[in-house]
């Protein structure tokens, strides 16, 4: 199916549109506790809060964000305060439940150690709604010393759920892992793909880019493999546009030092519509994803119709499908991402091939308007449900 100008997702989304008009709706109250989806900085999970915001309206549902209260701890202690604040904000919310009318279930956006879900469950019992949980993450190995309370928390939410719902087979895993008794669904990692296939792809051969966020951590050792990686490549006349900035700058610089003058541009950071133009025009999108929950920005590539290489690693594979619509290379094997790139730099029929099944997995499979049908069907099933 070619995909071109959005005609296809328009049509969908009209169809879906009248459909939802015939299902019964929800009042939903949104909470993501890491970051609420219109906090000023810019990140994958504040992308995923707001692209859930679209698909439940989308699905013709009634949401309202609940609470901007930030739950975020970087250290294990808890501090008394944020307790103290959670404790205002719960009596907050349920004054306004009270006088207003309670919604019909709570839908929590991402808690894990360092950001639990203080409220919801609280006013879920309280008020006797559905609570609703989503990439929802737990690891065995988080367990220790005074971490242990916020896991606690996390462990006693996915108990309490009427639905966990996951994006990533490891997160999946890792609830069953101890909670094997919890309620379970899977919604495929999805973006709003607009804006990249309004643009017919127009790669220039040779060119490659990347998407990301400069940062200590997973996102800096990243550029640092990627830059190890085209350091084997000096033979070959590729170019790189690099989108993003970040507190890590320096570093991401100094990564790439010793590549020579004139193979790297570095285009800061961008908007959705300017990063889909430079996407349009690119041949192959290179990043390792160290850490990588999932990765939208991947999505985001392959919707503008540019394969992907990245490592097999973390939740990579959930948005990259290897040789379908990428190359997929052993974790920390900088020879084995080289050689991938040289690959599709020499092997145009391949590039394109792959390309096109990009466009089309993510316009067809992981678009707004699947996440949406497959939301509401998995809502649905918690009306009622009083747990």
């Amino acid at each position: 199916m070619r995909l071109c100008a959005g005609g296809f997702l328009r049509g969908v989304s009209c169809i879906f549109s009248q459909a939802a008009s015939y299902l019964a709706t929800m009042k939903i109250a949104f909470y993501a506790p890491l970051k609420s989806p219109d906090h000023p900085v810019p990140s994958g999970d504040r992308l995923m809060a707001q692209q859930l915001l679209q698909a439940l309206e989308l699905a013709g549902h009634q949401v309202d964000i609940a609470s901007r209260f930030r739950a975020y701890c970087g250290t294990p202690e808890v501090p008394q305060e944020r307790g103290v604040k959670a404790e205002s904000e719960i009596r907050r919310i349920a004054k306004d439940w009270a006088d207003r009318g309670a919604p019909d279930l709570w839908f929590c956006y991402h808690p894990y150690y360092k950001a639990p879900d203080l409220l919801g469950p609280a006013l879920c019992q309280q008020f006797s709604r559905p609570y609703v949980t989503v990439e929802t993450s737990y690891s065995r190995r988080r367990n220790i010393g005074d971490w242990q309370a916020a896991q606690d928390l996390v462990l006693a939410g996915i108990g309490q759920a009427s639905v966990n719902i996951c994006l990533t087979d490891r997160d999946r895993r890792g609830i069953q892992d101890v909670a094997p008794q919890a309620r379970l669904a899977h919604l495929p990692p999805f973006i709003d793909p607009q804006a990249f296939l309004a643009l017919e792809p127009q790669p220039q051969k040779y060119r490659l880019v990347t998407v990301a966020m400069m940062r200590p951590g997973d996102k800096l050792e990243s550029y640092r493999a990627l830059a190890a990686a085209l350091s084997r490549l000096t033979s070959v006349d590729w170019t790189l546009d690099i989108v993003g900035d970040g507190p890590a700058r320096a570093e991401v610089e100094a990564a790439f030092s010793a590549i020579p003058l004139g193979r790297v541009n570095w285009l800061g950071q961008k908007t959705k519509d300017e990063i889909a133009a430079i996407l349009s025009t690119s041949a192959v999108y290179v990043w390792p994803g160290h850490g990588e929950a999932y990765g939208l920005a991947y999505l985001e590539a392959q919707a503008a119709g540019i394969p992907v290489i990245a490592q097999r690693v973390a939740g990579v594979p959930e948005v990259v499908e290897d040789l379908r619509t990428g190359l997929l290379v052993a974790p920390d094997d900088d020879l084995a991402f080289a050689e991938a790139i040289a690959r599709l730099l020499s092997d145009e029929a391949l590039r394109q091939h792959l390309g096109r099944n990009a466009r089309e997995f993510v316009g067809e499979e992981r678009s707004l308007e699947a996440a949406a049908s497959r939301l509401h069907s998995i809502l649905q099933a918690c009306r009622g449900d009083l747990r």
